[in-house]
């Protein structure tokens, strides 16, 4: 019992658990966040210096789209006397299926060397960057000195000398043969790379030769290699050029300055790596690989021979892995796919 003025021991320590009990929190048996905690605001806080960069990079891609102005009656009529009426049909929709600020936005500017760093259509010319414009008279004396210099410079048979090109037997033969006219053989890029003695010895006794190795490219994706041996010089090098000439096998490029991807390649005990590479990176390998991707008009190659390195074998394996490539291509057809680069056809190939 308690009274007004007097409690007893027991009346006072039931009081004090009761007021601690009370005044204690209230323990969360779930995983939701207790009411007096602070809530996180629903969206992140926005800085003033975030606010005036993305406006600044607004008011950037909208000068950009405003470039990409549609084409006018004029140009139209000029692309009507290249194109069909279908094809016709087929840009006008495309145009109109691409909108500019999204093809300002998405798409990235070429940083490399070889590339410009703005967006042009090249329908005006710039001094500062374009060449001036030569007129017709100007244009007719720059091909006549063209042609000047394309017959001084026209290759050689080494062999026998003939009063004309046209009694050679050899270069007949060879232009039946290939199909090609004297002044595309003239053209062609020609490249001793191995040349040595050989003996063969038999039973009146070793008979010397000379051996060679000569690879053949137009520098626009066609490359072959030829060998030839005689007992006279001249003869080696004419049956190793011809060879080479008829040989000649189309290269595939990607972008027409590297290979599709990684390859490689190995005859006898040599073994032949080679990797594509960026733009500007330039052929970077060792030279009798050099001289085939100068000829077969590679231009971004790099190339590692960690085996054998017998010329011979190291020409023959190059020449073997550059037409044994992958292409994209084939690999979609096999797998009943059909490989499409969008970004080449929507954005004009300005993105990577």
């Amino acid at each position: 019992m308690s009274s007004k003025g007097y409690q007893c021991l027991s009346c006072r320590i039931t009081d004090t658990l009761r007021q601690t009990v009370q005044s204690a929190p209230r323990r969360q048996f779930h995983a939701s966040t207790p009411r007096p905690a602070r809530r996180r605001p629903a969206y992140p806080s926005v800085s003033q210096k975030k606010l005036e960069e993305q406006k600044a990079r607004n008011a950037d891609i909208d000068a950009r789209a405003a470039q990409l102005l549609p084409y006018t009656d004029r140009e139209k009529e000029l692309l009507a006397k290249r194109y069909t009426p279908e094809q016709m049909a087929a840009i006008e929709a495309g145009e109109a299926a691409i909108n500019p600020r999204d093809m300002a936005e998405q798409g990235r500017l070429r940083g490399d060397a070889f590339r410009p760093t703005y967006i042009d259509d090249f329908a005006t010319i710039r001094p500062t960057v374009d060449k001036p414009i030569r007129i017709a008279i100007d244009d007719a004396a720059a091909q006549q000195d063209q042609d000047r210099s394309r017959r001084a410079k026209k290759q050689k048979i080494p062999g026998t000398s003939y009063a004309s090109e046209e009694a050679d037997p050899h270069m007949l033969r060879l232009r039946q043969q290939t199909g090609l006219d004297a002044q595309q053989i003239s053209r062609i890029r020609v490249k001793n790379l191995v040349s040595h003695r050989v003996v063969n010895q038999t039973r009146m006794g070793k008979i010397q030769s000379l051996y060679y190795l000569t690879i053949a490219g137009n520098q626009d994706g066609m490359l072959g290699i030829g060998e030839g041996k005689a007992a006279e010089d001249e003869d080696g090098r004419r049956q190793a050029m011809m060879n080479a000439i008829r040989n000649m096998r189309p290269i595939a490029r990607y972008e027409e300055r590297t290979i599709f991807g990684d390859v490689e390649a190995k005859v006898g005990a040599a073994v032949v790596q080679l990797m594509a590479r960026p733009p500007g990176f330039g052929n970077r390998c060792q030279h009798l690989i050099f001289e085939l991707a100068r000829a077969a008009g590679i231009s971004d190659l790099a190339a590692r021979t960690p085996r054998s390195r017998n010329k011979m074998n190291v020409v023959k394996a190059a020449f073997q892995a550059l037409t044994t490539q992958k292409l994209p291509e084939d690999i979609a057809r096999a797998r009943g796919r059909k490989m499409v680069d969008v970004r080449k056809v929507y954005y004009g190939g300005q993105v990577y």
